[in-house]
């Protein structure tokens, strides 16, 4: 079973703060609603890298869902990636986020690394509570600051100290 790296957008890979010259500005039109977003082109390299070294796959979770083949992964490099439907009608039960239970049903049983910016403690004791999953990581991301090195490095240690790595 390949581990899974989850990503979200907004407050990740398109951070709410004032963004680095490393990022580019694009403009998005969703639905009818256009939407600025601020890419780092070297993030999709970046992210492929660390799931080739790790033998991990891609998946979308986040509210763009099919939206982010569209829009996002061209700007940064990625190519076309799974995407965990979120259908709003799973009501939340311990206060976690509203993608926690779409991510969990998801992921099943495979190990997983998570960046998000909002994922916090309520949403680990769901899923190790409520679910009974313990082979995951979520790394909380400053949404003013987006992904950075660190959380890359956090997921690969994870991924390889624990045994999970399918490419070392």
């Amino acid at each position: 079973m390949k581990p899974l790296l989850l990503l979200d957008v907004d407050g990740v890979l398109n951070p709410m703060g004032r963004p680095n010259p490393d990022f580019r500005r694009y403009r998005c039109t969703v639905g009818g609603e256009v939407y600025t977003v601020h890419l780092n082109p070297r993030h999709g390299r970046r992210l492929l890298d660390l799931a080739l070294t790790t033998g991990s796959e891609l998946v979308w979770a986040t509210t763009w869902e099919h939206h982010a083949n569209d829009w996002i992964a061209p700007r940064i490099g990625l190519p076309s990636l799974p995407v965990i439907s979120l259908s709003p009608d799973v009501p939340c039960e311990q206060g976690e986020m509203f993608k926690t239970p779409h991510v969990a049903a998801y992921a099943g049983r495979r190990p997983f690394v998570w960046f998000d910016d909002q994922v916090w403690a309520e949403d680990e004791e769901y899923l190790r509570v409520r679910q009974g999953l313990t082979d995951f990581l979520l790394v909380h991301v400053d949404p003013e600051r987006g992904l950075t090195s660190r959380h890359l490095g956090m997921a690969h240690d994870w991924l390889t100290l624990t045994g999970f790595s399918q490419g070392s």
